[in-house]
């Protein structure tokens, strides 16, 4: 099922402001939260997907490389960045920005999930990553599988991602007594209002660990390496950045991980040049050639490919081969192939070459005789930087 567009998710238009963005999302949140709508998954569905799109809009990265490439650009292994990777506890973590400090749906609706919590808990998110993955022309014009291994935090082995020495390190914080949760009575001008947040004291775990794991020190995470498979499609370019959710640095005492950043990098091909999705590519010829024509070969993504330059070929002369170039990364369509034509002059004569030329040097065809139809320079490289 193709998903629908983010900036129709929260009924904005594709220039709003950070403001504006903000300001709808908080208006669905209220609207689709579970805890308003309770046992209707029709609203819950309304829920994440407006969370979806305020992760990706919300996000300056993101919501460029959404611009530019669309839905393609943020789902599958390398470019999950937004929510078709979330669960509710992440979706929860937006209303600490949205809101301010403290999240309404724990007072007005009991404590049911919301502020980045989980059970009464703020979540702790680990931070994202950010690499950077080299490719060559060929990878580039057919997409590529990668498998990549990445320095991060991960689970601590010792523990278990508990944090703890033993089962028993474990004790009931005395200030919540194991809910997690500490309640509070405030008098407004509408009256008493009781309010719900998180314990302080044990971050709404309902208990201390008294005996920490000596590996982690009870943060519960550890350095580690991962192996990590994404799929680049095709006709990225220098610089662009796609996104792998949940695959950056696991957060502590049971967080959620951050997004690991995947920044692009070319390799400079041998013989051909990248203007955009066309390729360029220089072909030296000698005059016998120019002047008689010849068939030869140049290189393509594909491999070689043959072309047949004809008699009195002018150098400066531009040949282009149709859909020999990159794809567009939004699929539409493909560039082409510009052979730039260069008649070699050479700079060091035998004696005998001196003479035949001397003797060609005041024949009436070796006289310049531009024609009409020929193009001067500067109609040659307006056609070839506008093509």
């Amino acid at each position: 099922m193709s998903k629908r567009d983010y900036y129709e998710i929260l009924g904005v238009a594709r220039n709003a402001g950070e403001a504006e963005i903000k300001k709808a999302y908080r208006q669905m949140a209220i609207k689709f939260h579970p805890d308003k709508n309770p046992g209707n998954k029709e609203a819950e569905e309304h829920f994440k997907e407006a969370a979806e799109a305020y992760e990706v809009l919300s996000n300056t990265e993101k919501r460029q490389r959404y611009d530019q490439l669309g839905h393609r650009g943020m789902g599958g292994a390398a470019g999950g960045g937004a929510a078709g990777g979330m669960n509710m506890e992440d979706i929860f973590s937006h209303f600490g920005d949205i809101f301010g400090e403290g999240n309404p749906f724990e007072s007005f609706f009991g404590g049911g999930g919301g502020g980045g919590t989980r059970g009464g808990r703020r979540v702790n998110r680990g931070s994202n990553l950010r690499i950077k993955v080299s490719l060559t022309l060929e990878e580039i014009a057919n997409g590529v599988e990668k498998k990549i291994k990445v320095n991060k935090f991960v689970s601590c082995n010792s523990c278990k991602g508990s944090g703890a020495q033993d089962g028993g390190s474990f004790t009931r914080c005395s200030t919540c007594q194991g809910s997690g949760q500490v309640h509070r009575v405030t008098s407004t001008f509408i009256g008493q209002m009781r309010t719900t947040s998180t314990c302080p004291t044990c971050s709404g775990e309902g208990q201390i660990i008294a005996n920490k794991c000596k590996s982690c020190h009870g943060s519960c995470v550890q350095h580690g390496e991962d192996t990590i498979t994404i799929n680049i499609p095709p006709g990225v370019g220098e610089g662009m950045q796609l996104t792998v959710s949940g695959k950056g640095n696991l957060g502590e005492r049971g967080g959620v991980p951050g997004d690991l950043i995947i920044v692009i990098e070319e390799i400079k091909h041998a013989h051909l040049m990248r203007d955009g999705n066309n390729l360029l590519y220089d072909l030296y010829i000698n005059f016998a050639d120019a002047a008689l024509g010849i068939s030869t070969e140049v290189p393509t993504i594909e491999g070689k490919a043959k072309i047949k330059l004809d008699a009195g070929t002018q150098s400066g002369k531009v040949l282009r081969m149709k859909g020999k170039g990159l794809p567009s990364v939004n699929s539409y369509g493909k560039g082409d192939l510009l052979i730039n034509v260069n008649v070699w002059t050479p700079q060091h004569l035998s004696s005998e070459e001196k003479k035949l030329l001397e003797q060609l040097r005041n024949s009436a065809n070796f006289k310049p005789n531009p024609g009409k139809g020929d193009k001067s320079f500067y109609d040659r490289m307006k056609e070839f930087f506008h093509s």
